[in-house]
């Protein structure tokens, strides 16, 4: 399927998306993209679509390309004591924060979002595999997280978080159950599976 460049082609539109809403550790990292409106690029798409080496490049060309980005994390602490939810809006609010540009409308994938000063919101049900601006957004979050994760890992080996990047896989979940948790693991999320 061919990812529509724009909702509304005469808006500046901003697209959203978080990474790591799933995982049993580190932050959530969210991330704003406004792309020009004749922008394509073949390999553009939802990053769970996109190899790791191709969303390496794609991030590279969408920090080059785009008229304005930015990046944002809310740590594990926080996503405690707010819920993963309301931290992964957090996220997306502090990286449209840092934008130079004001967007028209935001297009955010998923089903809910807290609204952004006055800025008219749509949220987009697997946006990120549809519109360009939200899929360049995911990269960039994706990617982002990912390198946090494999930089903790280096103190954290066991947990296997520079190939799971957090999430619950097998290898993660016994870790937990033979090394406890560390500072980076979110204590309000199911980490160990009921017996």
């Amino acid at each position: 399927m061919t990812l529509l460049s724009s909702y509304t082609p005469h808006l500046i539109e901003a697209g959203l998306d978080e990474a790591g809403r799933g995982c049993l550790a580190g932050p959530v990292v969210a991330a704003f993209a406004i792309l020009p409106k004749d922008y394509h690029h073949k390999l553009l798409n939802d990053s769970k679509q996109v190899s790791k080496n191709n969303r390496i490049q794609l991030r590279i060309e969408i920090e080059r390309e785009a008229i304005a980005f930015a990046v944002a994390e809310v740590s594990n602490q926080m996503i405690d004591e707010i819920n993963i939810l309301n931290a992964s809006f957090l996220a997306m609010h502090k990286a449209l924060d840092k934008s130079t540009v004001k967007p028209d409308l935001l297009l955010v994938d998923g089903n809910k979002f807290t609204p952004y000063q006055s800025i008219p919101h749509k949220c987009i049900i697997g946006g990120d595999a549809k519109y360009l601006s939200i899929a360049a957004a995911s990269i960039l979050a994706k990617t982002y997280r990912d390198q946090i994760m494999e930089e903790l890992s280096s103190f954290y080996p066991q947990y296997d978080w520079w190939r799971n990047a957090g999430y619950p896989t097998k290898v993660h979940r016994a870790a937990i159950e033979a090394h406890g948790i560390t500072p980076y693991h979110r204590k309000t999320f199911a980490l160990l599976k009921k017996k």
